[in-house]
């Protein structure tokens, strides 16, 4: 690739055409559209939505657990207590690999998928600036990720409220509380589910931009998610798990006590978020001086 052709990718030549910007390609609006348009997206959304109707079938099939069932989760045997006792049953059930899969996928998928079909080299041609690419792509992936969360928990509210009514709220550790004073937790609870899959989002973006197999940047992604998982489980780490993203995914069932605790959620946010640092640092660094041959 000869300089000038770099420079021309890179959006820098500096005989670009009069009137071009580089703020002004591949708005969020068209990589929305064009991401919505994937099967996948419509998939992930369809998924999201079933997912409560899908657990409310269930529990009428099966009859509404008892709070003898033992080893049962405490959100189990509570999920039919009211509305917002099911939709936080629905977030414990899907925060644990279903809503990583899902964030994986849109951020995973996104820039390999261009490679996959050869046409990544076609878009930086345009000329599209290679930080306003993956800037584009990144937004409208996390987007949808923000949006299946906020779906899920929707529907499973709507759900819940259907089938349960909209009552007071039993808590897992004993007590009541009004369903009012629910809304605003599960609005805390869907934030903080979301802020911790930050991380599988970012390190499936980044694996995006250093393969040209989405099921390679996805796959990874979650293996490395389920691992994380898996060294949680291990006691004998000790204080090390601190240290894996998967550690305090469910610290937010602190907010689903009479005084919300906040250190469990604050200490996963900011590991969280540190890792989405570095990884989104290392897809953009890497991707600046990749050189794209499909």
């Amino acid at each position: 690739m000869t300089e000038e052709t770099r420079r021309t990718v890179l959006g820098t030549s500096p005989a670009a055409a009069t009137g071009y910007r580089p703020r002004g390609t591949l708005p969020l609006r068209v990589e929305a559209l064009r991401q919505f348009r994937r099967r996948r997206t419509l998939v992930a959304f369809g998924i999201a939505a079933a997912l409560p109707l899908v657990l409310l079938a269930a529990f009428a099939i099966g009859g509404s657990p008892s709070d003898d069932d033992g080893g049962s989760p405490a959100l189990v045997t509570i999920a039919t207590a009211s509305g917002p006792n099911f939709a936080a049953f629905v977030l414990f059930a899907s925060s644990g690999f279903l809503l990583p899969v899902v964030v994986a996928l849109f951020c995973g998928d996104t820039v390999a998928s261009e490679a996959s079909w050869s046409s990544l080299r076609y878009l930086l041609a345009a000329p599209v600036p290679r930080a306003r690419l993956l800037w584009s792509k990144l937004v409208v992936a996390l987007g949808y990720g923000a949006v299946t969360v906020l779906l899920l928990v929707t529907v499973a509210l709507a759900a819940g409220a259907a089938g349960y009514g909209w009552g007071d709220v039993r808590l897992p550790d004993g007590g009541t509380m009004p369903a009012t004073e629910i809304l605003w937790r599960m609005v805390v609870v869907a934030g903080y589910v979301y802020g911790s899959l930050l991380v599988v989002g970012a390190l499936g973006f980044w694996l995006s931009t250093v393969t040209d197999a989405p099921l390679g940047a996805v796959g990874g992604a979650v293996g490395l998610w389920i691992v994380s998982t898996i060294l949680d489980a291990v006691t004998a780490l000790g204080g090390a798990r601190d240290f894996l993203p998967t550690h305090w995914q469910y610290a937010w069932l602190d907010a689903l006590q009479p005084r919300i605790e906040w250190a469990g959620m604050i200490q996963g946010l900011a590991l969280s978020t540190a890792c989405t640092v570095v990884l989104l640092a290392l897809a953009f660094r890497g991707f600046e001086k990749k050189d794209i041959v499909s």
